[in-house]
């Protein structure tokens, strides 16, 4: 029998034993890192500094490029350092606590969605009382009560994994820490605590899901009554670049998830894992940039490419 511990170390087996392929991985997941990094950031830098920009559409926008941010950092330096050291040893205080912020930016990633789907059933579904719907303050407190939901179903996550036993010297066969695999080296009947978190976890996903759901079935309704055709292309205009991203959220998410017990530790879920942890966050951005004048245009100006002998 293996011996057992409330605070054991463990090694993350990352994407590859490969040294020349953790090399090609190091140079693609930098890349991709931080070019996240520059995408969101300078999207925060064009709402924060164009007047034009702040709206509810994009004051939601900001918090979802700010959480992306925060979500690629939890994971991606530890994988880089991983890939770079070939030593994916982590204490398991250190694999609790990128645990905990992984899932507090994994599920404000999940409400900032399902709350921008409202915003997008206001603006096309009641467009003259839209400016009382979405007024600052609503939107600050929507956004607030998610941060606090996030933290505290994350703190409830980690406290029930902190009273577990583990088996000491343990490989995890993810790049992260991450609930499954934890739970699978637990020494402990981690069946109450497995029940909890999917509990958990599914109330809050299922339910900002529904959201996105039904106002997206009332947006299409309201749009398929409009009489003309450029009229439903300017309602749907509006929603494209969130739709957009609320396909490749929850694909990926689903793919890293909902999965059968027999495909545990495959290279597959390894690759949605990597969709979901980095390469989504860092296509949010872009996907917003390349279908709205407004964020374009205001990038323009930031970057110095628009002057008044370009137009």
């Amino acid at each position: 029998r293996m011996n057992c511990s409330k605070t054991p170390d463990f090694v993350l087996s990352g994407m590859s034993s490969d040294p020349e392929n953790q090399q090609f991985l190091f140079c693609l997941f930098m890349a991709l890192y931080l070019l996240g990094l520059l995408g969101n950031s300078l999207l925060l830098l064009a709402i924060g500094t164009d007047i034009h920009l702040h709206t509810p559409m994009y004051f939601f926008l900001s918090q979802l490029s700010l959480v992306d941010l925060c979500f690629t950092t939890t994971t991606a330096p530890k994988m880089l350092e991983d890939l770079w050291t070939h030593n994916g040893s982590i204490s398991f205080s250190g694999c609790l606590t990128q645990l905990y912020f992984f899932a507090v930016f994994a599920d404000m990633d999940n409400l900032l969605l399902a709350i921008m789907a409202i915003d997008r059933y206001a603006a096309v579904c009641y467009p003259l009382h839209y400016p009382l719907v979405m007024r600052p303050s609503r939107c600050g407190v929507l956004v607030g009560i998610s941060w606090g939901v996030a933290h505290l179903v994350s703190l409830v996550h980690i406290l029930l994994l902190s009273q577990l036993s583990f088996h000491v010297n343990q490989e995890i066969p993810h790049f992260f820490c991450d609930f499954g695999p934890l739970l699978w080296l637990s020494c402990s009947d981690a069946q109450l605590n497995e029940d909890l978190t999917m509990a958990l976890a599914g109330v809050l996903g299922i339910s900002a899901l529904f959201c996105v759901i039904s106002s997206y079935a009332r947006i299409f309704h309201a749009v398929a009554r409009v009489p003309s055709a450029q009229g439903k292309r300017k309602a749907l205009a509006t929603c494209s670049s969130h739709l957009s991203m609320v396909i490749l959220f929850y694909s990926t998410v689903f793919a890293t998830y909902l999965k059968p017990p027999s495909t545990s530790h495959s290279s597959g879920e390894l690759v949605a894992a990597v969709m979901y942890t980095l390469v989504t966050p860092t296509l949010n951005p872009f996907i917003y940039s390349l279908r709205n004048k407004n964020v374009k245009s205001s990038l323009k100006r930031i970057l110095g490419m628009e002057s008044s002998q370009d137009y």
